[in-house]
């Protein structure tokens, strides 16, 4: 299944039936009088979020979205019946956005959450409805009212609770395959990993947690070099960043400032959320290539450096164990 994460789509709710002018006719009664039912109310369109998907492939070939009209009321009082609804299906995490593709219009963040985005038309009014004292046999009628049409973009953020960021080739497709059971593209040249993908470490029967792998950022990224910053939004709803450094380059600190960068350009909001560093690949260094390399990382930081092999698995049941600590405490912290 191919990946997508954006699509623009066209939604159009049903227009309400028409009312009808109808007389009762029967035989051997004397009286008659105006019998004409309402119209019966158009379809809405609603989104809905399933935990099933996973991406937005499938508004590729279907981007046209049309509830019915109601139907039309009928003579001896009848109203028209309502239209059914349209629900569409999208992955938890999905915003709806304007045509602008700024005002953000619902965000479907919990599972079964749905939202109503175009409502359907009302009924008209049949010639009964109008009747009065004064006014026995009304000729008057109304059209169902029209429903509501808009386009709008679907924009895909997934729900993972750890975030990998990095260089291109800094292993995370590797320490992703080795903690969970995802299988991504691994191989020894850079962006092998072209769109983001999502891994569960289970640590035990009770404590679990999703991370997410995005392609690899490099400098420039804000301004659209490489693949750009565009999956920076599968990251944002994270309690936490992994950041990946490649131990066996001459330039760690560079690369950390320069990753760093990229997320204030792209939202400061996520450059503020709590960080993990990792100096990965220490297999191949040195004991002491390692503790230097650490000490400039945590130097320049201010905050602790860990280091991890993702191919041995030096350090990564520790890491794993403070990754769960935090998910657990910023799931407490926001029940709280």
């Amino acid at each position: 299944m191919k990946f997508l994460d954006q699509a623009k789509i066209y939604v159009r709710s049903g227009d309400g039936g028409d009312g009808v002018i109808a007389f009762r006719r029967e035989k051997y009664i004397e009286f008659g009088g105006p019998d004409g039912g309402n119209g019966g109310r158009g379809g809405d369109v609603l989104f809905r979020a399933v935990p099933a998907l996973n991406t937005l492939i499938d508004f590729r070939y279907t981007q046209h979205f049309k509830a019915r009209k109601g139907g039309n009321g009928a003579g001896s009082d009848r109203t028209g019946a309502a239209a059914e609804n349209v629900i569409i299906d999208v992955p938890v995490g999905t915003q709806i956005f304007d045509e602008d593709r700024e005002t953000l219009l619902a965000d479907l963040d919990e599972a079964g959450k749905e939202i109503l985005l175009c409502r359907g038309g009302d009924g008209g009014r049949g010639n009964a409805h109008y009747k009065t004292s004064t006014n026995r046999a009304p000729r008057r009628a109304d059209k169902g009212w029209p429903g509501e049409e808009r386009w709008v973009w679907l924009r895909l953020k997934l729900i993972a609770d750890v975030g990998l960021v990095g260089l291109p080739n800094a292993g995370k497709s590797t320490l992703l395959s080795v903690a969970s059971r995802a299988r991504p593209k691994i191989a020894d040249y850079p962006f092998t990993t072209l769109h983001p993908q999502l891994g569960v470490v289970r640590l035990n029967t009770t404590e679990e947690f999703v991370i997410a792998d995005i392609p690899g950022l490099i400098e420039g990224a804000s301004e659209g070099a490489g693949l750009g910053d565009r999956f920076l939004g599968h990251v944002e709803r994270c309690a936490t960043l992994l950041h990946l450094i490649d131990g066996t380059e001459s330039q760690i600190v560079k690369h950390w400032r320069l990753i760093r960068h990229e997320l204030e350009a792209y939202d400061p909001g996520l450059a503020a959320k709590p960080e993990i560093i990792v100096l990965n690949k220490c297999d191949s260094l040195t004991a002491e290539q390692k503790s230097a390399k650490k000490r400039a990382l945590a130097k320049a930081s201010g905050a602790e450096v860990l280091t991890l092999s993702g191919v041995t698995g030096e350090g990564l049941p520790e890491l794993l164990r403070l990754l769960q600590d935090r998910v657990n405490a910023a799931k407490e912290s926001k029940q709280a």
